[in-house]
């Protein structure tokens, strides 16, 4: 059986492949069986279907949480 993954509205989305305009985060507007995501860096609105978008998660960052391209942690 499949697992869900769990995304709620706010999250940013690290994906494996990135958008044509070379940005590789987005942002979650709405969940259900289809995903309505932004990207960060063009700010292109569209939707997906939920299955397509979870194989192509590869890291959720929680709402709240920025992301760090060196790896340290800002909160220390």
């Amino acid at each position: 059986m499949a697992v869900i993954i769990k995304i709620q509205t706010g999250d940013r989305l690290k994906l494996k492949k990135p958008h044509p305009c070379g940005g590789s985060e987005f942002t979650v507007l709405r969940v259900g069986a289809q995903v309505r995501v932004v990207c960060a860096t063009c700010q292109r609105d569209m939707t997906v279907d939920r299955i397509k978008l979870e194989k192509a998660i590869k890291q959720i960052l929680p709402s709240g949480e920025e992301s760090n391209e060196k790896g340290t942690n800002k909160s220390q």
